[in-house]
């Protein structure tokens, strides 16, 4: 691994698509902080990139609270020097009926989908932007897109946001050498969907993709580590698809 010297924060880190991200970051030689409210288990994958702390850390990360981006700002900058890329991919999907969602599980949703865009953006578009460079990425999904099929209305709703958010953080702040992009993941082959989804069901659903293959979340990662890089300032206010063909433009 040959270090770039860049630092990435990452939300959501400590599994899932997120562990992946940080990892691919980390391999790619950057400096990757791993932000989630689960700090124990983001501190394993941290010391399982680097046991000495040096190039990896881990920080407790309520995507809700402004207080606590502002927070990661100071320690990175403190750490290390500040921050390069912020990747939002923090998120909780949940199925509900539409009319069944009450207003506090819609606004619970709201919070961690896409108010945490938001709070992101700001402290750390703002911090980016005082240093003429930087990178954030948006993990959405093709629930917003699509208006969400085997998600809640909430989550489809927050995920739209996020891409609406996209475009205005980055229209926002190009001119400062910051760019903002969203990634709109499909159906992706992940642990916890074979975990949540029958077996019987998801095969169903893997036949309704075009592809007939569930994403492979690795390249997800991979996209995320193509838009940070350095070389990505023509890329701005973009959306990748990488929906296995279920959302065509």
């Amino acid at each position: 691994m040959a270090a770039n010297h860049r630092v990435a924060l990452v939300t959501g880190a400590a599994r899932g698509l997120g562990e992946l991200v940080a990892r691919r970051l980390h391999a790619a030689g950057y400096r990757v902080a791993l932000g989630d409210l689960d700090v124990e288990a983001a501190q394993g994958v941290a010391r399982s990139l680097d046991g000495s702390g040096e190039s990896a850390m881990a920080l407790r990360l309520d995507v809700r609270n402004k207080a606590d981006f502002e927070a990661a700002d100071r320690l990175l900058d403190e750490h290390w020097g500040g921050a390069d890329v912020l990747v939002n991919n923090a998120g909780q999907s949940r199925v509900a009926a539409l009319m069944d969602i009450s207003p506090e599980e819609f606004d619970a949703v709201v919070q961690v989908n896409l108010r945490s865009v938001f709070l992101a953006c700001q402290v750390f578009g703002k911090a980016f932007a005082a240093r003429g460079q930087g990178r954030i990425v948006n993990i959405a999904s093709l629930a917003g897109q699509t208006g969400g099929t085997a998600t809640g209305a909430h989550y489809a709703a927050a995920k739209g946001g996020v891409l609406t958010l996209t475009k205005v953080f980055a229209r926002e702040l190009a001119a400062q050498g910051v760019t903002v992009n969203a990634i709109s993941p499909g159906p992706l082959d992940l642990p916890i969907v074979h975990e949540s989804v029958p077996a019987e069901k998801l095969a169903a659903v893997i036949q309704t993709i075009p592809v007939r293959t569930l994403g492979d979340a690795g390249f997800i990662a991979d996209a995320v580590v193509l838009l940070a890089a350095h070389e990505a300032g023509s890329v701005t206010g973009a959306c990748w698809d990488i929906n296995g063909g279920l959302f065509m433009r």
